[in-house]
């Protein structure tokens, strides 16, 4: 077996073993992905997991699944990334498959139910979780937290589509930089022209 068989082999069977066992969504995934990846089997750093998040946010389709497919391209090019979306949906179709054909005969059990009901409210602590852990490698200043706190009254307040805000997020980020570039820039020139006064003092 070549090495990139190899490579997209390792990418399948990590996605395919981590799919099943993860319940709660695309956002509860995220913790162990970036644990797995980046701390156990270090594929990618976690400057470039954080950026592999904000993709897979910012594009449609499922988190999880769009997640994967970065991080196997990034780590194993094409044949990886398609390596990964089989590894993470076939586990999860099949599962489905199975509990829709069960949930039609155990429909209206109260032990199924009350086990739903706390399953839902576990699944929110892990999407919490999940929230900040991004939170603690995205926010890093002043800007993004201001960039944060107004996209979440947004989405508190305002009836618009989470698309717009990623969109405002990434025209307000291109903004900040040039601001920051320019001022950046106005301190150099400034400091320059100090030292060429003291230069010509002498």
């Amino acid at each position: 077996m070549s090495k990139l068989w190899k490579r997209s082999f390792a990418i399948f069977w990590f996605f395919f073993k981590l799919s099943p066992v993860t319940f709660g969504g695309g956002y509860a995934l995220i913790p162990e992905i970036e644990k797995e990846v980046v701390d156990n089997k270090k594929w990618l750093k976690r400057e470039d997991i954080t950026d592999v998040f904000a993709l897979a946010q910012s594009v449609p389709g499922a988190i999880a699944v769009n997640t994967a497919i970065f991080i196997g391209y990034r780590f194993g090019g094409v044949r990886g990334s398609i390596a990964a979306m089989i590894g993470i949906l076939l586990p999860t179709f099949t599962i489905v498959l199975i509990l829709g054909f069960l949930y039609m005969f155990f429909r209206g059990n109260s032990v199924v139910e009350a086990a739903f009901m706390s399953s839902r409210a576990s699944i929110v602590a892990l999407i919490v979780y999940a929230g900040i852990k991004i939170g603690k490698t995205s926010i890093l200043d002043y800007s993004t937290f201001i960039v944060f706190v107004i996209a979440l009254l947004i989405l508190l307040f305002i009836n618009i589509h989470p698309l717009f805000v990623i969109l405002g997020g990434m025209v307000i980020g291109i903004i900040l930089m040039l601001i920051k570039d320019k001022l950046d820039n106005s301190g150099k020139m400034i400091s320059a022209k100090g030292e060429c006064k003291k230069d010509t003092a002498i």
